[in-house]
């Protein structure tokens, strides 16, 4: 009996341990810790960082530096853009120099567009004549004439910066410069449709309407250190790249990105805005 109760003993060890090797045969998951206090990172990339600007549609050099007040110059020279000035939608730019690095020298600035070089005709000789032909008379070709200049209005100028400015609408003036305001300049009020003149002579480096809270836009480059610009139009009547001339009519004024019908006018000096009565003739 007793070797009966040591085989029966021996079998239900077996099964005991065929019970826990089954057992260990199974799969386990084991889920990692997580650390709460990690930074979550998302899967996608920003689509900007701080300190630059993705270029939009519309958009120019000029426009960019003069929405965030800096100096085109400085904004070419940091991502090291060469006249004149070429950019495309989607590109990165810096808005303030690398940390640490040198911020370079400032491109040279063209004062007007290149205009491509005239095409160069060589002469051609004329073929030899047969004896007795007679060599016909070449035709008259009639002169087309210049387009009569148009001369701008009469005005009081002044010569401020190396400038010669003048008023850019006859409206009387509601607001006076103030350097804390979000759109610092002057305006001055009209009517719908009253003429929008340049103040000075220069190059339209902007004519459009991306830049938030100023409407129809113009914005005027008169030299290396100079803007002006003049917001709220209700029509623009010149393109970017146009030179146009003190007291050329470039604009028709209305309220455009504002609540009444007015000229926002500026003037910037190496993109700093500076108070236009400082610069514009007495009245």
């Amino acid at each position: 009996m007793l070797a009966g109760m040591k085989k029966w003993m021996r079998f239900a060890a077996a099964c005991s341990a065929a019970v826990l090797l089954a057992a260990c045969g199974r799969s386990v998951v084991v889920q990692p810790h997580r650390d709460v206090t990690a930074p979550h990172r998302s899967a996608a990339a920003p689509r900007t960082v701080p300190g630059s600007y993705r270029v939009l549609r519309g958009d120019t050099l000029y426009s960019i530096a003069f929405r965030h007040g800096l100096d085109f110059r400085d904004l070419a020279a940091w991502n090291g853009i060469g006249s004149p000035y070429t950019i495309w939608p989607g590109q990165m730019l810096r808005l303030a120099p690398t940390q640490g690095r040198p911020t370079g020298t400032r491109p040279p600035v063209a004062s007007a567009p290149a205009r491509p070089a005239a095409p160069v005709f060589k002469p051609v000789a004329p073929a030899p004549s047969r004896p007795g032909a007679v060599t016909p008379a070449p035709a008259p070709v009639a002169a087309t004439p210049a387009p009569p200049a148009v001369p701008a209005p009469k005005g009081a100028t002044r010569t401020a910066g190396g400038v010669n400015w003048r008023w850019p609408a006859e409206g009387t003036l509601i607001k006076k410069f103030q350097s804390g305001d979000a759109i610092p300049g002057i305006e001055l009020a009209g009517k719908p449709g009253d003429p929008v003149r340049a103040a000075a002579d220069g190059v339209v480096v902007y004519s459009g309407n991306g830049l938030v809270g100023y409407g129809e836009l113009i914005i005027i480059k008169h030299n290396d250190d100079f803007l002006s610009a003049y917001g709220h139009n209700r029509k623009r009547l010149v393109k970017e790249g146009q030179r146009v001339s003190a007291g050329q009519l470039i604009a028709e004024m209305g309220s455009t990105g504002a609540s009444r019908d007015e000229l926002q006018f500026q003037i910037r000096r190496d993109g700093n805005p500076v108070d236009p009565l400082d610069y514009l003739p007495s009245r």
